[in-house]
């Protein structure tokens, strides 16, 4: 199985395609089998990439170094071993955060950014207290806890057996993750992301109960280059609940990047 090691952590990775790179980010718990669908699509004309950040899946999960910092150095070092020219990061949640503090950081070295349902500013404004019970239940009982928070995760239509796969991926990653719960209260990325130089399209599901839809829209405000779309009859994992939509903004994010052109203006739908 593939592997690269980047800041001493082993990170498993998948790599198929040729084309423009594509770089997928899951989000808390998950891993990269959260991309199945943009890869099974995207791969046919791009380089696609997916990795199971540190703690999470069949990477390594070590007891230090689970920050966003941390992990977005990871995200620059392993486009390094694998030669990732400019890539496009799609990071879905905590993901999100983790590729826009990468773009953040290294503007020169990536292509754009797309956030899907990503936090932002979120924990630190809404959910401080909810996190902190959260962490007390995850303590107290993982299984129990997880059962009774990732299903509102889904819209009400979705396929139960989402929820239940990502329950199991949650489980299968390690403990040491929840830490960045407790580094999510702080965090606020409004002041930052004006300097973002680099495009970057902000996707929300509509019906998204964990982070609201305003968030990615007043982000995508404040970004240079931002713009904002709706997922309709998807929560806070469209790229799993409608992925043909989502795969569909990709695809232009791509298209665009590949002519070298960007977003005039910030556009919302």
């Amino acid at each position: 199985m593939p592997y690269a090691t980047a800041n001493g952590t082993r990170l498993f990775y998948t790599d198929s395609g040729t084309g423009i790179p594509v770089l997928f980010l899951h989000g808390w718990g998950t891993s990269g089998r959260v991309w199945g669908a943009q890869v099974a699509d995207l791969a046919a004309d791009h380089r696609v990439v997916t990795v199971d950040w540190r703690g999470c899946g069949r990477s390594d999960h070590p007891a230090t170094g689970n920050t966003t910092a941390t992990n977005a150095a990871d995200i620059l070092a392993l486009m390094d071993r694998l030669a990732l020219d400019r890539p496009l990061l799609v990071g879905s949640s905590l993901g999100a955060t983790f590729a826009l503090e990468a773009a953040l950081g290294a503007p020169e070295r990536v292509g754009g950014v797309v956030s899907i349902s990503g936090p932002g500013y979120w924990p630190s404004q809404g959910m401080a207290a909810p996190l902190r019970a959260l962490r007390a239940a995850l303590a107290a009982d993982r299984p129990a806890a997880l059962a009774d928070w990732v299903p509102q995760w889904f819209a009400p239509t979705a396929d139960p057996a989402l929820a239940e796969q990502t329950r199991r991926q949650i489980l299968r990653s390690g403990v040491f993750i929840d830490e960045l719960f407790a580094e999510s209260n702080l965090h606020d990325p409004r002041a930052d992301i004006g300097r973002l130089t680099v495009p970057a399209l902000f996707i929300h599901g509509r019906l998204d109960t964990e982070v609201p839809l305003d968030v990615s829209r007043t982000l995508a405000a404040l970004a240079l280059y931002g713009e904002f779309h709706a997922i309709e009859q998807a929560g806070h994992m469209p790229h799993q609940e409608q992925p043909a939509a989502v795969n569909a903004l990709i695809r232009t994010a791509l298209a665009r990047q590949a002519a070298g052109t960007i977003p005039t203006a910030t556009r919302s739908s």
